[in-house]
């Protein structure tokens, strides 16, 4: 599995609709309206690598309003969620 975060710029006037349309992108787990030099932060949850240029380059650089992205690739991934899972296996 290959995790990301992509972090985007977008024009003012999409602002009030650009957050849902990044949540219905296949491999978009959650977008969220953020402040400060970015607009959003999506959080991408793909099956495979080579899906990520697709989501990226093919999906959300070509939504209207988006004026610049910037992607983070994750090495791993760490989630209280997941560390509590696996040290109650059996209590």
């Amino acid at each position: 599995m290959t995790h990301a975060i992509v972090l985007i710029a977008a024009e003012r006037s999409a602002l009030a609709t650009l957050g849902g349309e990044l949540a219905d992108i296949d491999g978009v787990a959650e977008a969220y309206s953020v402040t400060g030099e970015w607009d959003f932060v999506a959080i991408l949850r793909l099956r495979e690598h080579k899906q990520l240029a697709h989501v990226v380059t093919g999906e959300i650089s070509q939504l209207h309003g988006v004026m610049r992205t910037h992607t983070m690739v994750a090495f791993e991934a760490y989630s209280r969620h997941d560390l509590e899972a696996l040290f109650s296996v059996g209590q």
